[in-house]
């Protein structure tokens, strides 16, 4: 059974690996370089499993999962070390989102 983890539950529980077995933080150039590669690998699969571009042998294996949780981590990981809360951040961002776009999608001809 899995348990739920909510983003503050995610944001403590990397933290704790990182301060325990990963040792310290990379610094956040390098985990802003991190999160492009993670980012790129997430673009690859997606490209060649839902876009037009063949798959090759050695790609079909790899997880779309794996790498999106990867994605998370660095995100998470930067984050952490630049003090921001997700929570908070990602319910500003849904206020801001339902307060500045609540029709804008609806009325967009290109949608319907």
């Amino acid at each position: 059974m899995t348990k739920t983890m909510t983003i503050k539950d995610a944001q403590i529980t990397v933290d704790d690996w990182i301060k325990t077995v990963g040792v310290r933080y990379f610094n956040e150039l390098t985990n802003m370089a991190q999160l492009t590669e993670e980012v790129g690998e997430v673009a690859r699969i997606i490209a060649r499993r839902y876009g037009e571009q063949s798959e090759k042998e050695s790609d079909k294996n790899k997880d779309l999962g794996d790498e999106l949780a990867d994605v998370l981590w660095v995100l998470i990981c930067l984050a952490n070390q630049t003090g921001v809360d997700l929570t908070e951040a990602f319910q500003k961002n849904l206020d801001k989102k339902n307060s500045r776009d609540a029709t804008r999608h609806l009325d967009n001809e290109k949608l319907k």
